[in-house]
């Protein structure tokens, strides 16, 4: 077969990147090596940046999305119970939609029109310093694609960042000592916002999926495991990290999903290795705090598929080179934005008491500067594309 991309990962950025592509005319295969059901079963957030509303848009995939989203217009910041809310439309005049990320995904499976071969085993890339071509197995059969370009987007454990030999890439990572204990339950969310919430006793979070279904957080040491946290356990641990008037709202109900995500941030560099391109989970990982990981993979490929086009449209090579250094600006700014509330709203055992009046006082002035509330305002609804 032949291609002139080959995109790696079916996941929100490989899609988002295919569709682009072939809405411009470019001929574009991805490969996953999971089910389509198995893609879809992953449980992720979905807090959507402006931009990434948009993108959907431009990839007409949006009509869902704009009929279920929620639409959010702040968010609420509590510490030790003291609670503030944030007004971003009185703030930067924009505003979050919340729309899982499986939707998402689910959204773009239903557009593309051209081929997504999925239970793709053993990819393997080759060449992709010269002329890139793509081997996998399938059906017992091994398979051979030619193309002009490779994209990695398949994730954090894929291939793609792995062929690259290592002195031809650095990373750079912060491994978090805790990780988010998070249950899905369907019940209606306990506020029409986010809540986040810093305790002594560890970081909350009170999210949601729909009006009905509703999905929170607590922070627990990084060997944890979910077998360990019953129903009970979880919600009474919930509420005692809540301010009161919030825990003596929230309805608990039996969980249908209970995991632990570790926290971790990555970066790396540089994202383009001859024909071969990086996007999404692939090249960085941000700690969830900041609701950046999917709006992130998103811009990656916005800016990706604007470069592509350029090359076949345009015939100009300008944006493929310039693709790696425009990309890590935007990335190295939203992981300072996640790194930075992750040390806000997180208990840091090794910082004693001077690491909590510290966070303290950044909250304190977090709450009472119109100019700090601007900057976090303009970092939670996301820089521009």
């Amino acid at each position: 077969m032949r291609a002139q991309v080959v995109i790696i990962g079916a996941g929100p950025a490989g899609l988002m990147l295919g569709r682009l592509l072939e809405l411009a005319g470019i001929d574009t295969i991805i490969l996953e090596r999971k089910s389509p059901d198995y893609v879809l079963g992953r449980i992720r957030a979905g807090v959507l940046e402006q931009g990434s509303i948009d993108l959907m848009g431009r990839a007409q995939a949006g009509a869902r999305m704009h009929a279920e989203g929620l639409i959010h217009h702040g968010v609420e910041l509590s510490f030790d119970g003291d609670r503030q809310r944030f007004d971003f439309t009185q703030l930067m005049g924009r505003h979050v939609m919340v729309y899982g990320q499986t939707e998402v995904t689910r959204d773009l499976m239903a557009v593309r029109r051209s081929s997504t071969i999925y239970e793709a085993e053993d990819v393997s890339l080759h060449d992709f310093d010269g002329k890139p071509w793509v081997t996998y197995r399938k059906d017992g059969l091994t398979h051979r694609i030619d193309c002009d370009f490779i994209a990695g987007c398949d994730g954090f454990h894929g291939i793609c960042r792995a062929s690259v030999p290592p002195p031809a890439i650095a990373t750079f990572e912060r491994t978090y000592p805790f990780g988010w204990l998070g249950v899905l339950v369907d019940q209606p969310p306990v506020a029409d916002e986010l809540i986040y919430a810093h305790h002594a006793r560890g970081f909350a979070l009170c999210s949601q999926r729909s009006a009905v279904r509703s999905r929170y957080y607590i922070q627990v040491p990084a060997d944890e495991k979910a077998e360990a946290w019953d129903d009970a356990r979880f919600w009474d641990e919930l509420r005692s990290r809540l301010n009161p008037e919030t825990a003596e709202a929230l309805q608990t109900g039996s969980s249908i999903e209970k995991s632990i995500a570790p926290l971790r941030s990555f970066v790396a560099e540089p994202l383009r290795f001859g024909q071969l391109f990086l996007a999404g989970d692939a090249a960085h990982i941000v700690p969830p705090t900041g609701a950046k990981g999917l709006n992130l993979a998103l811009s990656d490929v916005a800016a990706l598929a604007d470069a592509f086009i350029e090359h076949y449209i345009d015939r100009s090579p300008a944006a493929l080179k310039g693709y790696s250094t425009k990309a890590l600006q935007r990335i190295w700014k939203a992981e300072r934005f996640s790194w930075w509330m992750t040390n806000l709203l997180h208990t840091f055992p090794e910082t004693g008491d001077f690491g909590r009046r510290i966070q303290r006082a950044e909250f304190d002035y977090l709450t009472g500067s119109t100019v700090a509330q601007q900057s976090f305002a303009e970092n939670y609804l996301g820089l521009p594309f």
